[in-house]
């Protein structure tokens, strides 16, 4: 299996796509190279043989009881590493060494586009560590853990599909007249059948192809600026993880649907305008002239567990917005209720004794 080590021209050393300068960076002897230019550089090392070769071999069924599990010998110091099925960037945790699978961005399997990282590391950590500071019921255990160490920047697959929707809507409205005369006070209701139809054109709407990252989650951190889609280059992979999709464009379809579905219905009720209330009644919406491009967008991701419960952190590897859940401490909690409570009773016996 063909595999692409990204390494210094000038000292062998791993490089690494930094998000600050927009190339790949040498640690060891400060070089710095477009991914343009490694991917010109004829001496890449990406070779097949036995020696350097990234072999992956289905373990033994009494080793591992996941399917989604193989092992493979590091290019660089042999090492055997685990992975699984769906990744396509990764490194040894042994010497570090950044390496791309390229069997599996070949073909069909090979993203249209990518977005690389604007957001480092170390703002990702930052960020995080804001994120604690502003929670005051978080436990000290959970914020003392050097949990945000564990941070790690991922390319996640998603799908983009552009489409055409012919939208027809109809809406109830209503306006209200009131009036005085010396008598009564008069309030005139009049209702109305409002019909909005039309074309609505969608492009990129990102559905994640992957079942290893929650949805919710990954729609959480949009949205992204595809203006900065970059043809793919497995260069900008190097020094971060990357999975394939493991959901089809095909399956996906029914998520876009829905997100373009419900867009055109927003769209169209906020024509509806001059009515002191709107109801929907009826929609019709079809879509057509479907395009779809596999790509893969930046995601800083951190799981860790607390207490048997897992928590998760994701943040937008491009504009840094993030989302999580975080633990609270219940004695915590219940110390500032009690203080809120008392407060609260003191001021009311206050009051009560004034009156």
């Amino acid at each position: 299996m063909d595999v692409k080590n990204y390494k210094c021209p000038c000292c062998g050393a791993p490089l690494r796509f930094g998000s600050d300068t927009q190339a790949l960076t040498c640690k060891a002897c400060g070089n710095e190279f477009t991914v343009e230019q490694m991917d010109q550089v004829a001496d890449v090392e990406s070779s097949t043989s036995a020696a350097d070769q990234m072999n992956w071999e289905r373990p033994p069924v009494d080793t591992f009881s996941s399917e989604n599990l193989q092992t493979m010998n590091c290019p660089s110091c042999g090492a055997e590493v685990i992975g699984e099925l769906s990744t396509i960037a990764t490194e040894c945790p042994y010497c570090g060494n950044p390496t791309v699978i390229e069997a599996r961005v070949d073909g069909a399997l090979k993203p249209d586009y990518v977005i690389p990282f604007k957001v480092s590391r170390e703002e990702a950590k930052k960020a995080l560590e804001n994120f604690y500071r502003k929670k005051p019921l978080l436990p000290k255990a959970f914020a003392a853990d050097n949990r945000i160490e564990k941070i790690a920047g991922m390319y996640v697959p998603f799908w983009l599909f552009d489409c055409d929707a012919d939208v027809d809507m109809s809406f109830r409205g209503t306006r209200t007249h009131a009036w005085s005369d010396r008598e009564y006070n008069y309030v005139r209701t009049e209702h109305y059948m409002i019909r909005r139809g039309g074309d609505i054109s969608f492009e990129k709407i990102p559905v994640n192809g992957s079942t290893r990252l929650a949805e919710n989650y990954m729609e959480a951190i949009e949205p992204y600026d595809y203006s900065e889609l970059k043809p793919f280059s497995t260069g900008y992979l190097a020094g971060y993880m990357a999975d394939r999709y493991d959901v089809d464009a095909d399956d996906c379809i029914p998520r876009a649907d829905e997100r373009a579905k419900k867009s055109s219905e927003q769209a169209f009720e906020a024509t509806v305008r001059g009515y002191a209330t709107v109801l929907p009644q009826s929609s019709s919406i079809h879509m057509h002239g479907g395009k779809v491009h596999y790509v893969l967008l930046p995601v800083w991701m951190l799981n860790t567990k607390y207490k048997g419960k897992m928590y998760t952190f994701a943040m937008n590897g491009q504009t840094g917005k993030m989302v999580g859940e975080l633990p609270a401490d219940s004695g915590r909690e219940a110390l500032m209720f009690g203080g809120v409570f008392a407060a609260v009773f003191a001021v009311l016996t206050l009051i009560s004794f004034l009156l």
